[in-house]
């Protein structure tokens, strides 16, 4: 049997990497993104399961209407047996001189997107009486405080990893799973921007930053969209079945706990 899920921010970058991973996988995937046409691309280049294309919708994850629209006829129609909140934002300032708008718009999407779309998944399932498995995009950026210019991002991931295990605990009687996966570096566009401005804060060069990064990381690579997508598939197959509230550091040594 075919199992549903739906990824978020899948539109590029790591949830792109998700949702190609879950669909090599024989799941059947719901792409959404803010972004309609990307969602569209994506899905369109995913590979078929059972013969049958995969589904894409544009959503903003800060909208509780929306999500909850996405998640009842996505349950009523095909079925959800996971869900993935993955999408996110980042900029970059110096703690002093960061924009309290900044600060909202990082809160918005990265905490609050968690929360509004875990309970719209969480409620679709409860209803359908299946249980299921959640795992939200946190970062190795939720684990510490040593991240620089990232103030509001940082404080957004503390977040999800705490919002993680709440959800975890009170939803685990209903048989559904929650975790998060904490990236390191990952070779993304979101990452490209980061570089070029954490470069600027620095006075150095986008080189001199990603040196700084491998330097950081005992793997000696930066990570790639895929590694984090391998730990997601994982958190959802019958191997994590009990596992739950856990932040899996998936950042190649870069941060250890």
């Amino acid at each position: 049997m075919t199992r549903t899920v739906v990824v978020t921010g899948a539109g590029s970058g790591i949830g792109r990497a998700i949702s190609r991973t879950l669909a090599e996988r024989g799941w059947s995937v719901v792409v959404t993104d803010v972004d309609a046409d990307a969602a569209g691309a994506v899905a369109a280049e995913l590979p078929a399961v059972d013969g049958a294309p995969h589904e894409w919708a544009a959503l903003d994850v800060r909208s509780p209407s929306d999500a909850t629209a996405l998640a009842f006829s996505t349950a009523d129609r095909i079925g959800l047996d996971a869900w993935v909140s993955n999408a996110g934002v980042s900029f970059m300032h110096r703690f002093l001189d960061a924009p309290v708008e900044r600060f909202d718009q990082t809160m918005d999407v990265n905490l609050k997107g968690v929360f509004v779309c875990g309970q719209a998944a969480a409620r679709a399932m409860l209803r359908s009486g299946t249980g299921g498995a959640i795992v939200n995009t946190a970062s190795m950026a939720g684990k510490q405080g040593r991240v620089p210019f990232l103030s509001d991002y940082v404080a957004s991931k503390f977040g999800v990893v705490g919002l993680t295990q709440a959800m975890a605990y009170e939803l685990g009687e209903h048989d559904i799973r929650v975790n998060c996966v904490c990236p390191g570096y990952v070779e993304t566009p979101m990452q490209s921007r980061e570089l070029e401005w954490e470069a600027q804060l620095r006075g150095t060069t986008v080189d001199g930053v990603r040196t700084m990064m491998l330097d950081d990381t005992p793997l000696r690579r930066l990570e790639q969209p895929e590694d984090v997508a391998l730990a997601v598939a994982f958190l959802l197959s019958p191997d994590s079945r009990f596992i739950t509230g856990e932040a899996l550091a998936v950042n190649g040594g870069a941060f250890m706990d």
